[in-house]
């Protein structure tokens, strides 16, 4: 077997990425999130180590959502009999296959199964959603909310937890999260939008902004700048003309 898939594609540190070629698996995760989701090829990773308390024959390679979880529950009971553990957050990522939770449980078992430290490692309070990915794409090309929802909560997480109430406050997060991020944009890139500012928005703007005048912070004055592109009134003084107008006189009806 050809193990050509360099760590950029993975996602994982050298180091890691040469350990696993190194344990000889039945099947080399190139898809990270997907291959690792089971927890089969992780109980093989452990069963190198301690092949005893990690028999092959007990995990199964299916992919359906109780497969996962007993397969999950077995490493755990296994590892406790090492006093190793796993964090939960992390196991639960994995098993729906939440964005960045399989490249951090890889890294976790490597440190758990060779007692090396890996540099750069993503933060344990990572909360698995695709934002990173998002504010890599342009305004115009990120997802709707629909699709925030959807990519961010997993079918799998509905039925492991099928509690109507649960399921729609991590809706209702998802959606406030990505109405900020949308907010966010607007403001960052208004002509995608077409946003046009209305007079109070435009009114609130600092003197600054429109006339391209320098504030002295530690004096607190204004210095003046010459602006080609401020509007006349701002540059020159405006007469106004008096109209006057007449109003009709109402009789009184007797």
């Amino acid at each position: 077997m050809s193990y050509a898939q360099s760590p950029k594609k993975t996602g994982l540190p050298r180091e890691v990425v040469k350990w696993l070629q190194s344990l000889d698996l039945s099947v080399y995760p190139k898809n990270v999130r997907r291959d690792l989701s089971s927890g089969y090829l992780v109980a093989e990773m452990f069963s190198h180590y301690y092949p005893q308390d990690f028999p092959m024959h007990s995990y199964d390679k299916g992919a359906s959502l109780s497969t996962k979880q007993r397969n999950w529950s077995q490493i755990q009971r296994s590892l406790q009999k090492h006093h190793l553990h796993l964090m939960k957050e992390v196991i639960d990522g994995t098993i729906h296959c939440k964005p960045g939770a399989a490249e951090l449980m890889v890294q976790e078992v490597y440190t758990v199964l060779t007692k090396r430290s890996i540099r750069n490692i993503q933060s344990p309070e990572s909360d698995f959603t695709d934002d990173n990915y998002q504010e890599l794409l342009p305004t115009v090309a990120r997802s709707t909310a629909s699709t925030a929802i959807k990519n961010n909560l997993r079918i799998t997480e509905i039925m492991a937890v099928p509690d109507v109430s649960t399921n729609r406050r991590k809706a209702e997060v998802i959606l406030h999260r990505h109405l900020r991020h949308k907010a966010a944009g607007r403001v960052l890139s208004p002509g995608q939008f077409k946003v046009k500012h209305d007079l109070g928005h435009l009114a609130a703007t600092p003197v600054s902004s429109i006339c391209g005048e320098e504030c002295n912070s530690s004096s607190g004055h204004i210095t003046s700048k010459s602006c080609s592109s401020s509007p006349a009134w701002s540059r020159a003084d405006v007469s106004f003309k008096e109209i006057k107008v007449h109003q009709p006189v109402r009789r009184s009806v007797n």
